[in-house]
């Protein structure tokens, strides 16, 4: 992976929100938040018979949720690992 490291030296006299903002504009400008973001969030692709069985999953949990909907019980929200 290439790194690449932004540098921004503080002129004489210079405000620390000017030095803030060249810094951020060379951020932007070299694409060091893009490449970031897309490692963030990548997904590995998963296979078929993985993609069915979560879709079936998230189905039943839907399906489950609105059963209770219907008989008036709350819906008890789980949180996942996230």
């Amino acid at each position: 992976m290439n790194l690449i490291m932004v540098e921004v030296k503080r002129k004489e006299h210079e405000s620390f929100e000017s030095l803030l903002r060249r810094f951020n504009r060379k951020i932007q400008q070299s694409g060091v938040l893009m490449r970031a973001r897309r490692i963030r969030f990548f997904e590995a692709p998963k296979s078929r018979n993985l993609q069915k069985v979560a879709a079936r999953r998230r189905q039943q949990i839907r399906q489950q949720k609105e059963e209770l909907k219907r008989m008036g019980k709350p819906v008890v929200r789980k949180f996942g690992r996230r």
